[in-house]
């Protein structure tokens, strides 16, 4: 069992910066591919940003250029570097991960852009 646990949520102002932290319960150097996902009530959870080894990413067209995702092996936590953040992006996100053919999701952290 891979327990994945976010944090870095909150209130922020529309073109403002947050960070979400995906701490992992194991080391993710042997775990190929992490994600972030987002979901507002009454809508599908969607991706929006995975990163596949160490460097291959792909992002929802939506935040391309303005989210970046990284992994850290050495301290097991993936991010969400969010910028120039839009009340579009207000939604609980959520960590996911991919390992021997089981998908693991951490229980998400709200995101709220207003002003």
């Amino acid at each position: 069992q891979v327990q994945l646990v976010e944090s870095g949520g909150g209130l922020v102002q529309p073109g403002g910066s947050l960070r979400l932290s995906c701490a992992v319960s194991e080391n993710i150097f042997s775990i190929n591919d992490f994600g972030w996902y987002r979901q507002v009530p009454g809508k599908q959870r969607g991706m929006v940003a995975r990163i596949i080894g160490s460097y291959s990413t792909t992002y929802a067209d939506s935040v391309k250029g303005r989210f970046t995702i990284t992994r850290d092996n050495a301290e097991n936590t993936v991010y969400l570097q969010m910028r120039q953040l839009k009340p579009e992006d207000t939604a609980v996100y959520y960590c996911w991960t991919l390992k021997n053919g089981a998908t693991y999701w951490g229980r998400g952290t709200q995101v709220t852009v207003s002003s």
